[in-house]
């Protein structure tokens, strides 16, 4: 075995310090008692001013370092007198002189002083030592606490504001009764009190005299100068106002003049805005036109009428009796803005503005272009033993439908057609039915007219749409020629007590009828005439003539103290009481288009005598 011997190391031990470690450890102990020196110091510094203001601090410049808090707020009153001493000058057109204690600004010392005394004292010992070195070295000014009362400040520009303020005055114009009165426009001033209020607050707390300008908003009025709407007024009352018909109308109506005062008391100023400019607009109050012009247009009113004509049986044409008429209605809106348009331009004279309807007949027209060719239908009645009254009433009656033309497919309504049937338009007193007694009253014969005319629609053919009997058989109504009676136009009669009761017909045919009326006094009768184009119908008709006769009462005597003794006088006739029942076919082309049936039931009717006091009359038979 071999064994391996190695060498062995020495490792130097030290022995000594060298003396760079030396002089280290030296520094080392050196700042050691330099930081406990510092912090002794810093420590006797926090000791000494304890409760007190550090050294260096202010309140806008008043030293108060080293004092406590309650000597600091006292003397920080004492000698910041800014808000009572100072002066703020308010300007505008005139300045006013104020301080800030009357805007409402106030110290507050004791808040003041601790702001001061907590310099130092926060944001941790790191800032505090900061703030205490700064203090001590270079000063350290608080400003004061101060108390803005704004509502203060507030309340006295309201109160200034009242003394400022001025409203803006438009320019107007306006009437004092004919003359036109004219006031300019005024510029309006309003103080701002939020404006000024910011600028005052900015100025107060700076704890500086100062001027402070008000701030004034102007309002200028939109209306400066109406002199050209003065003029047009002046213009429009210069002279009366006259509204006339259109040129060319056949009556002669108007002219309706205002006089100035009247269109003074009718003149208008009506403001008008438009996208922040405004104007005056003279006008005539429209109301008041509109109501003046709706109470003249009934006046003015005019229904269209046809053309009437007659035929004449020789050349087979249509010859004018009476001519057509344009209709016309008042447009009352149209005519009030005429008016209006032509005051604007100075003119005083005006036309009124009408809506017209054309006649469906002109003049011109002729019976090729409306289908009247030929007579189609013609029936006479006979009136034997009537007064002159009954027949002034039948011609007058009988002279509305003369020449009158009904229209293809038109229902003729003769109440209509008839009008007012009163004293003025021609007609007089005579006997008429009313309800259940014949008594005296204007028209007394019209059913004549009527009678013939529904016979010469039912003998011509056309659809009956309502017709009504009398109450009883009237003997006028059942004549012929040479007075004789036949029983078989009982049944045949048509009353006319408009707008109660009418008689109607229509004109079934493609054609215009005309209808002609001639009365004949002498003759005691009326033919009534339809001429138009046959369309080849023809009527039969049959009669049950009078049935179910009921016998007429006894007469009745009722005395009359008008009436002298023994006199007696007739007012109603006898009539027996029946029933009549009337067919009636009517074909074209061998084709029954046309079937109806007339009823007719007559009341018993009793005759009645009138008789003067004491007259001996006779006794009814048991």
């Amino acid at each position: 075995m071999r064994t391996a011997t190695y060498p062995t190391r020495r490792i130097p031990t030290r022995t000594g310090t060298s003396f760079v470690e030396q002089a280290l450890l030296t520094l080392l102990c050196g700042l050691v008692f330099f930081f406990l020196g510092l912090a002794g110091f810093v420590l006797g510094f926090q000791l000494w001013f304890a409760g007190r203001i550090f050294p260096g601090v202010a309140v806008s410049g008043v030293e108060v370092g080293g004092l406590t808090q309650t000597a600091a707020a006292a003397k920080i009153l004492q000698q910041i007198t800014y808000p009572v001493d100072g002066k703020i000058v308010l300007q505008e057109k005139e300045t006013r002189l104020v301080t800030p204690a009357q805007l409402g600004l106030f110290l507050d010392p004791d808040t003041s002083a601790r702001a001061a005394y907590l310099v130092g004292r926060r944001g941790g010992p790191v800032n505090g030592l900061a703030e205490q070195f700064e203090a001590w070295f270079s000063g350290y000014d608080v400003p004061p606490a101060l108390i803005f009362d704004q509502r203060i400040a507030f309340t006295y520009l309201t109160n200034l504001a009242k003394q400022i303020d001025q409203p803006t005055i438009e320019a107007s114009i306006g009437l004092k009764g004919t003359d036109v009165v004219v006031h300019s426009g005024v510029t309006g001033r309003t103080l701002d009190v939020s404006g000024t209020l910011t600028l005052l607050s900015i100025q107060i707390q700076s704890l500086r005299d100062g001027v402070v300008p008000l701030v004034v908003r102007e309002n200028p009025p939109v209306l400066v100068d109406v002199s050209q709407q003065a003029d047009l007024a002046r213009s429009i009352l210069s002279a009366p106002l006259k509204l006339t018909l259109p040129s060319g109308q056949p009556d002669q109506a108007g002219p309706w003049t205002f006089d100035p005062p009247t269109l003074a008391a009718m003149l208008a100023f009506e403001r008008v805005d438009n996208n922040g400019t405004a104007d005056y607009q003279v006008t005539l109050k429209s109301d008041i036109l509109r109501t003046y012009l709706k109470n003249l247009a009934p006046k003015l009113q005019m229904s269209a009428q046809d053309a009437r004509f007659t035929f004449n049986d020789q050349t087979s044409q249509l010859d004018v009796i009476q001519p057509s008429v344009t209709g016309r209605t008042l447009d009352v809106e149209a005519s009030i803005k005429a008016i209006q348009q032509s005051l604007m331009q100075g003119k005083h004279k005006v036309a009124l503005v009408f809506n017209f309807q054309a006649p469906a007949v002109p003049d011109k027209a002729t019976g090729k272009e409306l289908g009247i060719t030929e007579l189609v239908s013609s029936e006479t009645s006979y009136f034997y033993g009537s007064s002159a009254e009954r027949v002034q009433n039948i011609e007058a009656a009988a002279s509305r439908f003369h020449g009158l033309l009904v229209a293809p497919g038109e229902v003729f309504s003769m109440g209509q057609a008839l009008g007012d049937i009163s004293l003025d338009n021609g007609y007089a007193e005579a006997l008429i039915i009313v309800g259940n007694q014949t008594i005296k009253g204007v028209g007394g014969g019209v059913c004549q007219v009527s009678t013939t005319l529904f016979r010469t629609a039912f003998f011509g053919g056309y659809p009956i749409v309502e017709r009504h009997s009398h109450a009883y058989r009237v003997g006028y109504y059942e004549k012929e020629a040479g007075n004789q009676e036949n029983s078989n136009l009982a049944g045949l009669d048509a009353t006319v007590y408009f707008p109660l009761v009418d008689f109607k017909f229509k004109n079934d045919t493609p054609y215009w009828i005309l209808m002609e009326t001639y009365v004949n006094p002498a003759a005691s009768s009326i033919t009534w005439k339809f001429y138009s184009t046959s369309d080849g119908r023809t009527m039969k008709w049959e009669t049950t003539g009078p049935q179910n006769i009921v016998p007429a009462p006894d007469p009745l005597y009722k005395e009359n103290p008008d009436l002298a003794n023994g006199e007696i006088k007739q007012t109603d006739w006898a009539a027996d009481g029946s029933d009549v029942t009337v067919n009636r076919t009517v074909t074209r082309n061998g084709q029954v288009f046309i079937q109806d049936t007339i009823q007719t039931h007559y009341l018993p009717w009793q005759a009645v005598y009138e008789y003067g006091p004491g007259t001996d009359v006779p006794t009814p038979s048991p």
